[in-house]
């Protein structure tokens, strides 16, 4: 994107600053925060993620990716989860999110289940973080130490997120911006893109790169040539958008240091993710060397980077909420028979999200 949302990116951290920022602090949570309330919470998120990934092997990435968005704005506070009410602009529909975030009809099941076995105890922020780190180790990857606690924010923050998150189409000067600004180094930077070692990314994310680059009649030159014709099978010029490509062409499905080799040769399928190799002089290059030749620097780092997001502007003690329905705020959802299901949506087409 464009200088222009390196601008917008710069003048939100400047307002952030200015405000105190988004905190990053862990002192009230615990790896063991529900062993007296909630004993089974993890092997019950895990079961119903299981369950899901048998109908839709992109669940894992597209539940981790949920977590990623939802900390980026406002903290860790199961904010990406509202929808639309009369006081609330859901983060669902933001530039970034609409048509893009996935995976809120599993939230709902898992919630289902914890409100079933230890009712009004497990947060929604909670549930995204156990669910992030489930779906990666079922995908027979890394795992870490989680750590519990948050409240549930009672607000949502549209325009933060068209600010804040990331597009598939940053420079890396703006991606070190967009993660800088919430606590986040170069080295999370790269390890935390390695999530895109799993999952799938529909062709509007990544076709920039393949006909016009820039405005330049050509396709992307950091583009593997023998990748650029497979890309172009799949999504053709002033072709449909439902095509879907795998973020990992080697092994789409299993979460491992393969990304990092992509990127190596070429292969990365969206510009941010290339963009980590292919900059010239980036202090990114070695990173992404390290972690192609090192699968366990790259696990280590990633679980490291990932409880260090989940840390981001957590609430805590009497902050917010635990959420009966995470669509809603408790307020709007007392004396609902439905009230543990998203009103947005309820299940998610495969077919329609564009990534992950």
């Amino acid at each position: 994107m464009s200088s222009s949302h390196f601008i917008a990116v710069a003048l939100f951290c400047i307002a952030f600053l200015l405000a105190g920022g988004i905190s990053v602090s862990h002192a009230q949570l615990s790896s063991t925060f529900y062993d007296q309330t909630c004993p089974n919470v993890t092997n019950i998120t895990r079961g119903v993620i299981q369950n899901a990934l048998l109908s839709d092997p992109r669940i894992g990435a597209s539940l981790i990716r949920l977590h990623f968005h939802d900390c980026f704005v406002n903290g860790c506070d199961g904010s990406i989860l509202l929808n639309n009410s009369d006081t609330i602009d859901s983060e669902k529909e933001a530039a970034r999110n609409n048509n893009s975030v996935r995976g809120f009809g599993v939230v709902d099941d898992i919630k289902t289940a914890l409100e079933s076995a230890c009712p009004r105890t497990v947060s929604c922020a909670d549930i995204l973080a156990i669910a992030a780190e489930e779906s990666v180790s079922l995908a027979n990857g890394t795992s870490w130490t989680v750590l519990l606690g948050r409240r549930d924010g009672t607000t949502a923050n549209r325009t933060g997120a068209d600010i804040s998150l990331p597009s598939a189409v940053d420079t890396l000067d703006t991606l070190k911006s967009v993660f800088s600004a919430v606590g986040l180094n170069t080295t999370d930077l790269v390890s935390l893109s390695g999530a895109h070692t799993f999952g799938r990314a529909q062709c509007p994310t990544f076709s920039g790169r393949l006909y016009n680059f820039n405005n330049t009649g050509n396709p992307d030159p950091s583009l593997n040539t023998t990748y650029l014709g497979t890309l172009r099978g799949i999504c053709p010029e002033n072709g449909t958008a439902t095509g879907l490509a795998n973020l990992d062409l080697t092994t789409a499905d299993t979460f491992d240091n393969n990304y990092f080799s992509n990127l190596q040769v070429g292969n990365g399928l969206l510009q941010t993710d290339q963009e980590l190799f292919s900059t010239t002089g980036a202090d990114t290059i070695d990173i992404v060397n390290n972690f192609s030749s090192d699968q366990n620097a790259f696990f280590a780092s990633f679980g490291e980077s990932m409880i260090k997001m989940g840390n981001i502007g957590v609430l805590t003690g009497s902050q917010g909420e635990i959420r009966l329905n995470c669509a809603l705020v408790n307020a709007n959802s007392s004396g609902s028979e439905s009230y543990l299901h998203s009103s947005i949506e309820t299940r998610d087409d495969a077919e329609y999200k564009y990534a992950i």
